[in-house]
């Protein structure tokens, strides 16, 4: 009988939890293992276009926020594969994508904590031991086996979020994560539409915009949104990125934070601004040769998708959209549909032998305590980008990984191992605490106020 037993457990292996391991493999008498259904760190590959960086720092990597002489650090990496001199003189904080990837990618690989090709298929709670079981399935193998901890970490991540039904047998609907590798066939089109109007759409469509200069393709870019708004990055902005606003954020009641969320979408929903005049300056180079084949409309939700009889060997897709204010209705036909709509969190299969023992809100979703524990106990079970309900919009912000890491880890092992900051911003969220004033009431009643 297999007696082991692990502090703690994480399932998926994202951004957040690969920081996560980093954290916790300086930390002795740590035993922690990480799991992970895929047989590679690879972020995001499908958006790994040329040129794309993140819109964070470097400094938002797995580690330095919480330990900057952490050896998982990206200046680590960087020193190690000889090109620490280069970023130097390049001068720019903000790192490519594919860069990135590669930093994760050499980061997982140094580690010993993590099991590679391990899906977990259900997890059950044993009330005599104390312990969670996680019944997996080696995807190379078959092998089930079966691993216990104390506690766990999920971060499992989103999955690709589109908005109708479009449970078409087509090969010409897809969702943006998996651009780059029907670049070739999307290329072949003759029109090709993309909706959403985020980073990753606009990414898109200046390298269909490129792509177009050496082959005509019609390109229609379209969005519910009533403008192509650009990120916010201005330095008080940046603010609500902080424990500050996370403190301020997470004692709102439930209206008020879904209202701050829903206004908050031009802080992490926006286009990079530099991006943004770029798709300018090549819409306007394009005009010059009479480029009439690009189409760009805003207010427009999508109502539906469906595919038309074939007339020729192309496939046609009809889609309907409603202008939000015109209250009108149009159809425009494509040959292919890019989904650039983001993510959504959806609770995953595995969790289905734990409900009882999760803090779930009336939504449906999860009902995190402040510091990221989900059980009903607040001290078991911790998540990963899932808190977005309750954690406002730096939920998924990279910058904020390994703030959430350091408190996580201080829960779990009952004490800090990297010190965790308190207050960081210059601004105040809500209202005052005025210490050195009285407000009105040092005032008499008859006094008038000034007029300044």
């Amino acid at each position: 009988m297999n007696d082991k037993h692990y502090d703690f457990i994480a399932v998926g292996l994202g951004p957040f939890n690969l920081g996560l391991a980093c954290l916790t493999a300086p930390l002795q008498k740590v035993d922690a293992i990480f799991l992970e259904q895929n047989s590679e760190f690879d972020w995001h590959p499908g958006l790994m276009l040329d040129g794309v960086h993140l819109q964070t720092p470097f400094l938002s990597d797995l580690v330095t926020m919480a330990d900057p002489t952490n050896p998982y650090s990206f200046l680590s990496y960087m020193k190690e594969t000889g090109r620490l001199y280069q970023f130097y003189i390049r001068e720019n904080f903000f790192i490519l994508r594919k860069e990135y990837n590669l930093y994760c990618q050499w980061a997982s690989k140094k580690l010993n904590s993590i099991r590679f090709n391990v899906k977990v298929t259900n997890i059950v709670y044993n009330e005599q031991s104390k312990l969670y079981s996680l019944t997996t399935i080696n995807s190379i193998s078959g092998e089930s086996k079966v691993f216990k901890a104390k506690k766990l970490v999920l971060g499992t991540g989103p999955t690709p979020h589109i908005p109708v039904n479009t449970s078409l047998d087509s090969k010409s609907v897809i969702h943006s994560k998996d651009y780059i590798q029907n670049i070739d066939y999307i290329s072949n089109q003759g029109s090709v539409t993309l909706i959403g109007s985020g980073q990753s759409a606009a990414e898109i469509f200046y390298d269909l915009l490129n792509r177009s200069k050496r082959k005509s393709i019609s390109i229609n870019w379209i969005t519910r949104s009533n403008r192509f708004f650009p990120l916010e990055y201005t330095k008080l902005t940046l603010e609500l990125t902080s424990p500050d606003y996370l403190n301020f954020f997470f004692n709102l009641e439930q209206n008020a934070r879904n209202s701050l969320n829903i206004n908050s979408r031009p802080l992490y929903k926006g286009i990079n601004a530099t991006l943004i005049n770029e798709i300018y300056d090549a819409l306007y180079e394009k005009s010059l040769d009479g480029g009439n084949n690009i189409q760009i409309l805003s207010d427009s939700t999508l109502q539906n998708v469906i595919k038309l009889k074939k007339t020729t060997n192309t496939e046609k897709l009809r889609i309907t959209f409603k202008h939000n204010i015109q209250d009108a209705s149009y159809e425009l036909d494509t040959d292919f549909v890019i989904f650039a709509t983001g993510f959504q969190y959806q609770v995953p299969p595995y969790l289905s032998g734990l409900s009882s023992r999760i803090r779930w809100n009336d939504e449906g979703l999860f009902n995190s305590y402040q510091h990221y524990a989900i059980d009903l106990e607040g001290t078991d079970i911790f998540v990963q980008n899932a808190e977005f309900n309750t954690h406002g919009f730096i939920t998924p912000d990279l910058g904020m990984g390994c703030y959430r890491n350091s408190i996580i880890l201080s829960k779990i092992l009952g004490y800090s191992p990297y010190p965790i900051e308190e207050s960081i911003a210059f601004q105040t969220f809500g209202v005052p605490n005025l210490r050195n004033n009285i407000v009105n009431s040092s005032r008499s009643h008859h006094q008038q106020p000034e007029h300044l």
